[in-house]
């Protein structure tokens, strides 16, 4: 797959450095010209271009028409959606994932500004706080389709109705619009069915629909 990341610092150089040793063909491009020239001595599976990513005629010059997926992953939000726009809009690339750096600018990654997926580190890290110590709160782990699905987890209390009445899958009744994908348990991954009863510290993971979120939490939380 051939793969474009706009952004030579330590989360582009980290995407490009995987993205090699997994035998895809990556582009990186740094407008900075010393960090550049750093990376083609690092990065010796890359292409790197010094150049601007933010700009059209960079991106000509790096054929982006003939690019898989864009990683727009600068230290600077405005940037990302700027490429992330120029790359959908005006090369059609098939996929474009965006780094998001400042929460706050979570609601303008969509697919008005060309985003697919949208990755915030500080959210991530958010969630991954509040796993760590939320017992019977529904935590969101991953925006996915643009904001209209999530990948949720839930760990549950004693008192949680799943747990207290002893209730399989099946009596929860969840809408069609949650799907339970797993449930960790002693660190072990179970593979969900309807029979599946439920115990406190089970680590519930499951995709919602943003309309379902209620249901949710009167089937795990209560």
């Amino acid at each position: 797959m051939r793969v474009f990341v706009a952004g030579g610092g330590s989360v582009g150089t980290a995407i490009a450095t995987d993205l090699i040793s997994r035998n895809h063909d990556v582009v990186l491009m740094e407008h900075v010209w010393a960090v550049a020239e750093r990376l083609k001595v690092m990065l010796p599976g890359a292409t790197v271009l010094n150049a601007d990513a933010c700009e059209y005629s960079s991106l000509v010059s790096a054929d982006v028409r003939t690019i898989d997926v864009v990683i727009a992953a600068t230290g600077d939000d405005e940037d990302n959606l700027v490429i992330s726009w120029l790359c959908k809009q005006e090369f059609a690339v098939p996929r474009v994932i965006a780094r998001i750096n400042n929460s706050r600018n979570e609601w303008l990654f969509n697919e008005r500004w060309g985003v697919d997926v949208a990755v915030s580190t500080p959210a991530l890290i958010t969630s991954l706080v509040d796993e760590a110590v939320e017992v019977g709160s529904m935590i969101n782990l991953m925006d996915l389709s643009q904001g209209r699905m999530h990948l949720c987890e839930v760990t549950l209390a004693s008192n949680s109705p799943a747990v207290a009445y002893g209730k399989t899958l099946d009596d929860l009744r969840l809408p069609d619009s949650v799907r339970v994908v797993t449930v960790l348990r002693s660190d072990q991954p179970l593979v969900p069915n309807g029979s599946m009863t439920f115990m406190a510290h089970d680590h519930v993971i499951m995709i919602t629909r943003g309309d379902s979120s209620d249901a949710c939490n009167r089937a795990f939380i209560g």
